[in-house]
């Protein structure tokens, strides 16, 4: 995609959470966070790369003493569909015995949540949380439901916020969806 496609892409695009709205959500995130896990003294491991603008933007209003590390798994790898599992990057810190949370950009399906969840617990974690800044309403049974969303989405291919439209758009700080027409038309 070049850069002029990708301007295009976000000139065609909805608005359907501008930046005042994320930040709201946001705020809120971090009061029912700290509300529930103030005395937990979490291991806190944002999923890359979708998850570095939400860490970025929460991690600062979370009142409490907590301990910071990453994962990486991905099933998009720059596609709009999700694919096999591929785990990249394992938390670095020790895990066993710890109360986790796991902050993600959006929760769709559910299958990565639910599988690093999985991983998480096999790993000897007594705890894991998950907050996702986003829940996708597509009327799907999935195998995990966030113990905090910050907004649902439409059943649309969202971008922006961390969530990317054909690798581009991560850093927007407001979500767009795109129409199906612009979807299709980059469709591999």
């Amino acid at each position: 995609m070049t850069p002029t496609d990708a301007q295009r892409l976000l000139d065609n695009a909805e608005c359907i959470a501008p930046a005042e709205t994320v930040q709201a959500a946001v705020t809120q995130l971090a009061d029912e966070i700290t509300d529930r896990l103030a005395g937990e003294f979490p291991l806190v491991l944002p999923v890359m790369g979708g998850a570095i603008v939400f860490a970025g933007q929460l991690l600062p209003q979370l009142a409490f003493p907590l301990e910071f590390d990453y994962l990486h798994v991905t099933r998009y790898r720059g596609a709009t569909r999700g694919g096999e599992m591929e785990w990249r990057v394992l938390p670095g810190k020790r895990v066993t015995g710890r109360s986790v949370l796991v902050l993600d950009d959006i929760l769709d399906e559910g299958e990565t949540l639910a599988a690093i969840r999985d991983k998480l617990i096999e790993m000897g974690a007594s705890r894991v949380w998950t907050a996702v800044l986003t829940d996708k309403a597509n009327g799907l049974a999935k195998p995990i439901r966030a113990d905090f969303v910050g907004l649902s989405v439409p059943d649309r291919y969202v971008f922006g916020c961390g969530m990317d439209a054909y690798g581009m758009w991560r850093n927007l700080p407001a979500i767009y969806a795109l129409k199906a027409e612009a979807h299709l038309e980059y469709e591999d």
